[in-house]
Formats: C-alpha cells, sequence, structure tokens
C-alpha cells in the first residue's frame, strides 16, 4: 500500500486531527460559538451587539443567559467595593506643606453601567479616582491651618468624603467609605513645632518656679509674724500680763510642750547616756491633767508657777527682785526626778 504525501489532502487532514485544541480567544468574546454565557457572583454584564451596540436597557445578573453568538457578546463589571490608596502634597491654610494619604472604597454603580462603558470603559478607577481626589483634597485641605488638620482630623476626614462622594457620583461611581490614612508635615515644620512646645514647657516650669518662690516667701513672713506675736505675748518687758496671755491661749502651753519634747528626745538620742525614761517623764502625754491643773492655778494665783525660776531663766534686763526671808524659808525645795525634767523642758 503507497503511503500518503505530505502534502495530500489527507495528510492535512491526518494533523489537524492530531494538533491539541485551541483555547477560546477572550480578548474576543463575539468569537465564542457557544450560545449561553455565565455571570459570577458579584459581577453584572451588558450585551453589545453588532447592529444597536450597547444595549442600555439590557443589564445581567449573576447567572446563565442566552445570547446570539458572534452577533452579541457580554461585557462583565465587577461591582463589588475595592479599595485604593492615593497618596497627594498639598498646601494648608498657612502655606505647610502637608502629604495626605486616603483610603478609598468604591465600587460602579450597576444601573449606569451602559453609560460608564460608553464614557470611561473598563478601567474607570484609573481614568477618574486619581483626578477628583488630589481636586478634593486640594480644595479641602485649604481651608485648615496645619495645626487644625491635626486637631480637626475627624472634622476634615468628613468634609473631605462628602465632597468626594458628591464628585463620584458623576461618573457614576459609588464611594463607600473614605478615611485619612496618613498625614505627614515638612521635616522644617515638625521640628518647629517640637521646638514650640519645648519653650511652652520650659515657660511652664519656670511659672510654676515663681509661684513656688512666693508661697514660701509668704509661709516665712506668716511664721514670722506669728513667732513675733508669740513672743510679744510672753515677753519678759511685760509679766504682769503673762497669765492673761495664757488663759487667752491654752493651747499655746501644749505647743511648748510638744517642742520642748522633741528637744528632749533629740538630746538623748545624740548622747552616749543611757538613760531610762517614760512617757510622762518626756513630756509627751499632751493630755496630763496635773500639768494642765498646775498651769490654771498658776492663772488664778492659787498655786505657784509650774516652771522653775532659776538664775539662768528670765530676762537678763530685768533681774529678780529679793525674796524676803520669810518667804525665802517657805519656798520649795528644788524639784527633782521626773518634777525636774519636765519643769526644765518648759522654756520661759
Amino acid at each position: 500500500m503507497a503511503s500518503a504525501s505530505p502534502c495530500s489532502p489527507v495528510s492535512s487532514l491526518l494533523l489537524l486531527a492530531a494538533a491539541p485544541p485551541r483555547a477560546p480567544a477572550r480578548s474576543r468574546p463575539w468569537a465564542e460559538p457557544a450560545p449561553l454565557s455565565t455571570v459570577e457572583g458579584g459581577h453584572r454584564a451588558i450585551f453589545f451587539n453588532r447592529i444597536g451596540g450597547v444595549q442600555q436597557d439590557t443589564i445581567l445578573a449573576e447567572g446563565l443567559h442566552f445570547r446570539i453568538p458572534w452577533f452579541q457578546y457580554p461585557i462583565i463589571y465587577d461591582i463589588r467595593a475595592r479599595p485604593r490608596k492615593i497618596s497627594s502634597p498639598t498646601g494648608s491654610k498657612d502655606l505647610q506643606m502637608v502629604n495626605i494619604s486616603l483610603r478609598v472604597l468604591s465600587r460602579p454603580n450597576a444601573q449606569e453601567l451602559p453609560s460608564m462603558y460608553q464614557r470611561l470603559g473598563l478601567d474607570y478607577e484609573e481614568r477618574v479616582l486619581p483626578s477628583i481626589v488630589n481636586e478634593v483634597l486640594k480644595s479641602v485641605v485649604a481651608k485648615f491651618n496645619a495645626s487644625q488638620l491635626i486637631t480637626q482630623r475627624a472634622q476634615v476626614s468628613l468634609l473631605i468624603r462628602r465632597e468626594l462622594t458628591e464628585r463620584a457620583k458623576d461618573f457614576s461611581l459609588i464611594l463607600d467609605d473614605v478615611a485619612i490614612t496618613e498625614l505627614s508635615f515638612s521635616r522644617e515644620y515638625t521640628a518647629a513645632v517640637e521646638a514650640k512646645q519645648v519653650a511652652q514647657q520650659e515657660a511652664q516650669r519656670a511659672q510654676f518656679l515663681v509661684e513656688k518662690a512666693k508661697q514660701e516667701q509668704r509661709q516665712k513672713i506668716v511664721q514670722a509674724e506669728g513667732e513675733a506675736e508669740a513672743a510679744k505675748m510672753i515677753s519678759c518687758h511685760q509679766p504682769a500680763h503673762l497669765g492673761e496671755a495664757l488663759s487667752k491661749n491654752p493651747g499655746y502651753i501644749k505647743l511648748r510642750k510638744i517642742r520642748a519634747a522633741q528637744n528632749i528626745s533629740k538630746t538623748i538620742a545624740t548622747s552616749q547616756n543611757r538613760i531610762y525614761l517614760t512617757a510622762d517623764n518626756l513630756v509627751l502625754n499632751l493630755q496630763d491633767e496635773s500639768f494642765t491643773r498646775s498651769v490654771w492655778g498658776f492663772l488664778d494665783g492659787s498655786r505657784p508657777s509650774p516652771v522653775r525660776q532659776t538664775q539662768g531663766w528670765g530676762c537678763a534686763r530685768d533681774p529678780p527682785s529679793p525674796q524676803p526671808q520669810s518667804q525665802v524659808s517657805r519656798a520649795s525645795p528644788a524639784p527633782t526626778g521626773e518634777t525636774a525634767i519636765r519643769q526644765e523642758a518648759l522654756p520661759s
């Protein structure tokens, strides 16, 4: 049997049968012979026919649809919201350069797909969003100062979203969300703001130090006035008025009693001798009724003074007057023990 020549019709048919099938051309959907078209979830489609062009009243929903092969072919749009980040440098009201980045969540209006295809095609995002975002950003940011862009960020974002949404409606776009993701200034402005904050903190600190010094000065003045008044009350030049002053201010005795106890405790703490004393010996008992009774007895003249009158106590310019012999003989003996410690602790 003679073999077929390479150029014979039989050989050509055998080669075509052995060759793998060709994939359909995606760039030419009208060349597909199948009369059915499928629209996936989250998509919409419109028909284009060779006689009337884009069918304005036909929008194909999800599912399977019939068409006339070669005469009609579908144009499919993804109507799900897609995020897009757009950055734009712009100037503020006080002529400061600001770099703002927006995240825009957009999707096409499914009811206006035929007109969108005729005006913008399938790459509508690249044609529309960068231009309108830059336009709106420059117009809104120019209304605020650089500091207001930070302190009023929510208001700025709301104003940008409102104007950008209205602007996108002219191109059959729906904006689900617009948010400011980044807001930065130039290095010079950032350094100036930091220096200003540091200067304000230093000024506040200096003001605090001045107020503190004034308060300390007032405290010293009040303390000096109080000490002067106390010295005047118990001045050795007016011994006759001592009882009247003590009767009007009984708390002064307790105050001096506390100070004397503090001095005694400091002396004992720094001394090398070991002395065993009770709380009464240290004059720490503020509720000591015997001491209070002795003080009030001295004031009304019924009891002698609870303070021991020694030569080292009293005023240097007013020496004590000599006592009669009768009074000397009746003078009480020198106190000893607990009474001596308590009396010596009391100042003149």
